[in-house]
């Protein structure tokens, strides 16, 4: 199960949308998490528009189409003492850069994520692919996994069984957590993307706040590379607390090896005119 861009999305701590508007009782809910049980939501503004595309699976990209113009074109450097390994140009108008840094454990890697207006979403996950460290660059805001988990997320029971169910808690550098639980399964069927052998798993994921209210519900497709040691993006349907969905495709499209054009290219290549269209319906523009 990959950790989308949240989103991307891109992560479930975009669930934390706070609300400054009157309860259902009286009073005002400010400070209180925007679900179930908080109030009336209507007040929440663009904050809250921010928050849900995260959680829907449009990431922070979708919100940033809105921004300005387009950055100009770079080229990503990897940290000091990490290696960028491959780019990849995915549907939905995003660009992935994934490496691995010497300074952390056998396994680890990052990725770091690009829409039109730069850099949005950066994590990294250990060789069971477990959601070690998730930073949204445009807050700042930063979810870690706690470990001891129940049922902690399993790349190599995944591929050795065809099914991995997990059942793990985040936590946020402002001290929220949320309750992630779900199921990876293979479908048994392999494709090649970009010329890369994928194989394809259906999944389902549910998270929920510390008080059990779920906030949302994914439910697809991805693809996993046994290469790789990672998943990548399918298509998916994300649906939140308040019973709004959304499909997303964020399929792999081209994997760019070192030396190949476009490697390290930050600029998103595939499907970013449909994105623009889309947003500029959904704001009346």
């Amino acid at each position: 199960m990959r950790c989308s861009r949240m989103v991307h999305a891109a992560f479930m701590q975009r669930s934390r949308v706070r609300c400054a508007t009157p309860s259902v009782g009286g009073g005002t809910a400010t400070g209180q998490p925007c679900c179930p049980g908080c109030g009336s939501r209507s007040g929440a503004g663009p904050v809250r528009a921010h928050a849900l595309a995260a959680l829907l699976g449009t990431g922070l990209l979708g919100v940033s189409l809105l921004a300005g113009a387009p950055a100009a074109a770079a080229t990503f450097a990897a940290p000091a003492g990490c290696r960028l390994e491959l780019t990849v140009q995915n549907r939905s108008c995003s660009v992935s850069q994934h490496y691995r840094c010497d300074a952390d454990a056998p396994g680890d890697q990052w990725v770091e994520y690009y829409g039109p207006e730069g850099a949005t979403y950066r994590s990294r996950i250990d060789a069971e692919t477990r959601w070690m460290e998730s930073i949204d660059l445009l807050s700042g805001l930063t979810d870690r996994l706690e470990e001891g988990g129940a049922d902690e997320a399993s790349l190599s029971t995944l591929l050795e069984s065809g099914a991995d169910d997990f059942d793990f808690w985040t936590v946020s550098d402002d001290g929220e957590r949320l309750h992630h639980v779900g199921r990876d399964e293979l479908t048994g069927e392999t494709v090649e993307l970009g010329g890369e052998t994928l194989e394809v798993t259906r999944f389902a994921l549910r998270s929920f706040d510390a008080d059990g209210n779920l906030l949302i519900e994914r439910r697809g497709q991805q693809f996993v590379s046994r290469a790789h040691g990672r998943f990548y993006g399918g298509i998916e349907t994300a649906s939140d607390w308040t019973g709004e969905a959304r499909e997303t495709n964020d399929s792999p499209v081209r994997f760019i090896r070192p030396g190949e054009p476009g490697f390290g290219s930050t600029t998103p290549e595939y499907d970013c005119e449909m994105q623009m269209i889309r947003a500029g319906g959904r704001h009346g523009g």
